[in-house]
């Protein structure tokens, strides 16, 4: 019997359910695609695919609204791909099992992202198209790819393609809220190369984790105050080099850029006579951080093992130079926004440390509303890998999107919100990099808001969704579609 067969509106949570059943996540999303292909081209509805692998579905007005203005829904169709370090599962063949958890008020996954985000906004999209009593002007769907790993699909949209005028962005992810802009971003990949010696006479070798972190998405979680795995080890570590003459052989932690890191590791050889002190001082350095954290982080655990010796570990100049690079590298919250209260500027997060062979990289991703405050959080970031002898390469630069007080959507959602739920809602910039902003470039005339369902803590295996306000959620677009004007 299927999981969420009995939730409403059946359509979507169907359609939601089909998703999670075909492997899409970031980069691999050509299952996902060719099922959206067929299942349109079954319902007789037109759809195409342009080079870089987005979709276009197109379906006519429905009776006596063929003159209103055009309408785009909008969703992606790749989700961001994370699991439990106990939990068996393959992204490209494995299917996400959804379940409604047992006080029956969300939905999640076994052990995994549930890809509600963006997975839900694309099931609004495709019921739409699949209803047949839903009232609505010419109406078109935009599917785009790999949103969570770089908007290649967003980047690669070109003019001509879609014929609308308002386009309705489906990924935000709290209901009563109206989302009219977002913040921009760029990612910045620093390369070490890596000095190695042996290791010396009388050394016992180590491996430590750190794990039980809460991680969640980069942007819509930054201000939570949620501890960023790598920067928790990494403290450590420098701290330990000095006291106990400690020396790295492996250095890795977090897997997305756009993911607070939940798990880090790092494998290190440390003078037989300084063992007991080093355990000492992590018990210590374990019961400091739980402390300090105990609001926000209630699992942290740090496990320190023996594993076979090493051969070789890092010089000491190269372990000095990358520990202290990225112990300097700014994390978290920069700044708060001076136009909208509550709301982050510019934040960055040290997303991923990663070996490979004689190279390290450390990968961060920087958000802000302004460009202005991207390029000075660039700059300082720049500083701190130069300084310390890396290679730092920035990359795909997207903007923000920038708010639209005069948009004639945005009014008439908040308008049809009020009227549905008799209460107004927010109208808000989210700190996460919403597509809307890159669409801008190929359909500078596009009228756009973003709506969206209560999701919590997504990019993390405890995304869940709330299923009243998926409800909602539909009840809004479904109404929306119905006030738009014409043209």
């Amino acid at each position: 019997m299927s999981t969420l067969s009995h939730l409403q509106p059946a359509s979507l949570w169907q359609l939601f359910e089909k998703i999670c059943s075909i492997p899409h996540p970031s980069k691999h999303e050509q299952q996902i695609s060719l099922w959206i292909q067929q299942w349109a081209k079954e319902l007789g509805l037109s759809v195409k695919e342009d080079a870089i692998g987005n979709l276009f579905i197109k379906k006519p007005a429905t009776a006596g609204m063929e003159n209103c203005k055009g309408v785009i829904l909008q969703a992606h169709m790749d989700m961001v791909p994370q699991k439990n370090n106990d939990t068996a599962h393959d992204f490209l063949t494995d299917p996400i099992k959804p379940y409604v958890i047992d006080s029956g008020d969300w939905v999640t996954a076994e052990g995994t992202t549930l890809g509600a985000d963006n997975g839900v906004g694309l099931a609004s999209a495709l019921a739409i198209l699949a209803s047949d009593d839903i009232k609505h002007g010419p109406l078109e769907v935009l599917v785009t790819i790999d949103e969570e790993a770089g908007m290649s699909g967003a980047f690669g949209l070109e003019a001509g393609w879609l014929d609308g005028d308002i386009l309705i962005n489906t990924d935000s992810e709290q209901e009563g809220e109206i989302y009219m802009g977002c913040a921009g971003g760029i990612d910045g990949n620093s390369s070490f190369n890596l000095d190695f010696e042996d290791v010396p006479a009388n050394y016992q070798a180590f491996n430590l984790s750190i794990s039980g972190l809460k991680g969640g998405h980069s942007g819509v979680d930054i201000h939570t105050g949620r501890a960023n795995a790598n920067k928790l080890l990494v403290r450590f570590l420098l701290d330990a080099s000095n006291e106990f003459d400690l020396s790295l052989t492996e250095l890795n932690g977090g897997s997305l850029r756009n993911a607070i890191p939940r798990e880090a590791n790092a494998s290190f050889v440390v003078a037989k006579d300084k063992v007991e002190p080093l355990k000492a001082a992590l018990n210590d350095y374990l019961a400091t951080i739980r402390q300090n954290l105990s609001a926000i982080e209630t699992d942290i655990d740090m496990l320190l093992i023996s594993p076979e010796d090493f051969e070789q570990c890092w010089t000491k100049a190269t372990q000095a130079a990358i520990l202290r690079a990225l112990n300097a590298c700014p994390n978290g919250v920069i700044r708060m926004s001076d136009d909208i209260e509550g709301i982050v500027e510019t934040s960055l997060n040290l997303g991923v440390m990663r070996m490979r062979g004689n190279k390290f990289n450390a990968m961060v991703l920087i958000r802000s509303l302004h460009d202005d405050g991207r390029l000075e959080t660039q700059r300082t970031v720049q500083s701190v890998f130069e300084l310390a002898g890396a290679n730092i390469v920035f990359s795909g630069a997207y903007p923000g999107w920038k708010p639209d007080t005069d948009s004639a959507i945005m009014n008439t959602v908040r308008d049809t919100y009020e009227s549905l739920f008799n209460k107004v809602p927010e109208v808000m910039v989210i700190h996460a990099g919403l597509e809307c902003g890159l669409f801008k470039t190929a359909y500078p005339h596009w009228d756009m808001v973003s709506i969206g369902p209560t999701i919590k803590f997504p990019h993390s295996p405890d995304e869940k969704i709330e299923i009243t306000t998926v409800a909602q959620y539909w009840q809004l677009l479904v109404a929306v579609l119905g006030n738009i004007p014409q043209k």
